[in-house]
């Protein structure tokens, strides 16, 4: 900016060569720009301003941005000419403001900006008034919205770890590593759920699916663990900590029985489930073909983790050795018997988590 808008009015800068110069520059950039004086009173309005807000240039000179010209409010409606003006704190801490707010059309109608705004000063540092450019980022926030839209919708499909591992594959460039991974496996079945799928109307059978998926993905979340996929009627989950995935375990089991309660007296089946866990090293990375994958996790922690489930008995937490000895409180489980694991040599013990320990 030249010397003349520093030492002189805005009006004399514009009359000189050089300040011919610049309004030919602020008339051919890409964005917004507005000139204040002292007291906030608009000196220069360029086309691109014109364009965007509806105002002619003619309109606004000599008006106060804040006298039914832009009315810029935050993103919870409030006037920001009323209680944070970017133009009034630029020209009262000397600095460049940068913000985002909602300005208003002659239409009437509201856009998101972003807007920045320079205060400028003489050669004895006192504020002559400020430039302010804004840009019109209604294509950027609309693009902003059907993200979080699609983003929403893509998390009621995948797990939180898998969305996650898609977003940074997304930012970096790099696809998902195949890893091995030391994670505690939980399986958690409904009992008798083909039966009932056969002898209930599809609405019922929709209900009970829901209300259980409902149930294990808000406690999983609550207790750090995350669910890796629905295989049928049933959940596979993952944890970090073998503690956490007990924990998870109990309050499912603890939910289930509220829930059952209520059905019962509505005169509508209960959930009957079992649940088993196992923990070790698991192989976790991205199987499928070309046009579809699934980040999940395999392996014989898993696959014995899903055969403990079966022996469980109804409603009740049954639990691998390795499971056992991770545990803060193991005295709360009970030895329950070892069975035989195809594929392994040595029989594997559970244990069942006591009722009344």
């Amino acid at each position: 900016m030249p010397d003349q808008i520093r030492e002189a009015g805005f009006f004399e800068a514009f009359a000189g060569e050089q300040g011919r110069l610049l309004q030919n520059i602020l008339e051919n950039v890409f964005d917004a720009v507005y000139i204040v004086d002292q007291d906030h009173r608009i000196v220069y309005w360029n086309k691109v301003a014109e364009e965007i807000t509806g105002y002619r240039s003619a309109e606004v000179l000599g008006a106060k941005c804040g006298n039914g010209i832009l009315n810029h409010v935050d993103a919870d409606g409030v006037s920001l000419c009323d209680s944070n003006c970017p133009l009034r704190n630029a020209l009262e801490c000397g600095e460049q403001i940068t913000s985002k707010a909602y300005a208003q059309h002659r239409s009437g109608t509201r856009f998101p900006v972003t807007t920045q705004v320079l205060p400028v000063k003489n050669g004895e540092g006192e504020c002559l008034g400020a430039v302010a450019t804004f840009k019109d980022i209604s294509a950027e926030e609309d693009f902003r919205i059907l993200q979080d839209k699609f983003n929403s919708v893509i998390k009621k499909y995948v797990s939180s770890s898998t969305f996650q591992n898609i977003i940074r594959q997304v930012h970096s460039g790099v696809d998902n590593k195949t890893q091995k991974r030391d994670l505690t496996i939980v399986f958690i079945d409904i009992v008798g759920f083909t039966s009932f799928a056969e002898n209930s109307a599809p609405e019922e059978v929709v209900k009970m699916l829901n209300d259980f998926f409902w149930i294990c993905e808000t406690v999983i979340n609550k207790f750090h663990g995350d669910i890796d996929k629905f295989i049928g009627d049933a959940v596979l989950a993952v944890f970090v900590d073998a503690n956490d995935a007990v924990a998870a375990s109990e309050k499912v089991l603890s939910v289930i029985s509220q829930l059952n309660e209520v059905k019962m007296m509505e005169g509508r089946n209960p959930i009957t489930i079992r649940i088993g866990i196992n923990s070790g090293i698991v192989i976790q990375g991205d199987i499928g073909g070309t046009g579809r994958k699934d980040r999940t996790v395999i392996g014989d922690v898993v696959n014995t983790a899903s055969r403990i489930q079966s022996e469980s008995e109804t409603n009740s937490i049954y639990i691998s050795e390795a499971t056992f000895f991770r545990l803060r409180s193991p005295g709360l489980f009970e030895f329950a018997r070892q069975i035989v694991v195809k594929g392994k040599r040595d029989p594997v013990s559970l244990f069942r988590l006591q009722q009344n320990p």
